[in-house]
């Protein structure tokens, strides 16, 4: 059984990339979280890109923990906001993580806005890294709409505002199965399969 750090301690991630794993039929691979093993000094997340921040999130795990690692880094992106939060989405509002104050942030930002110009996208980047100092990245994006106000429970982030091209539910309102085939990081992490199964 090969172990695979998942650079993360959002147990919703580690949950994601199991299902992930299984539904795909990968064998062979222990998905294990930053809890899981000693803690080690982590960059703070400083690329200007989800790609810089996804590779040096995961060179670090890798590097730190002699353990193949997989980390992303993934946003959102308004076009009405020439592209933000993109990176900064996770301190939009000014405070690291604080979900529902970045989420109010950007829907005051476009409450004007009619229906026709709220359009926005998930963007994934995600990488792999391995002791040896073998890197892969991968980007994803999940085109869609910002609802005027947020609707699911399911999901975190900004997955109460989504509503996914195609789609009249919001992000959050999906089950888990479904926004795994379609989600941003469930596209990203599904092309990093091969690498995968690979080390498996």
């Amino acid at each position: 059984m090969t172990r695979i750090l998942l650079a993360t301690r959002n147990p919703k991630k580690l949950d994601e990339l199991r299902r992930i794993l299984a539904t795909e039929n990968v064998t062979g691979i222990d998905i294990i979280g930053l809890s899981d093993v000693p803690d080690f000094p982590e960059a703070p997340e400083v690329g200007a890109t989800f790609e810089e921040n996804a590779r040096a999130k995961a060179r670090d795990a890798a590097q730190a923990t002699g353990l193949p690692a997989v980390a992303d880094d993934s946003g959102l992106s308004v076009d009405a906001l020439h592209g933000m939060p993109g990176v900064l989405s996770a301190r939009w509002s000014g405070t690291h993580g604080d979900d529902k104050a970045n989420l109010d942030l950007v829907l005051a930002q476009i409450t004007d806005l009619p229906d026709n110009r709220r359009g926005a996208a998930f963007v994934c980047a995600a990488a792999l890294a391995t002791p040896a100092g073998e890197e892969t990245v991968v980007t994803a994006t999940w085109p869609g709409i910002l609802a005027r106000k947020p609707r699911g429970t399911n999901g975190f982030g900004y997955d109460p505002i989504f509503v996914p091209d195609g789609h009249t539910v919001t992000s959050a309102e999906l089950n888990p199965v479904e926004k795994d085939v379609l989600s941003h990081r469930g596209q990203a992490l599904r092309l990093l399969l091969p690498y995968l199964r690979a080390l498996a």
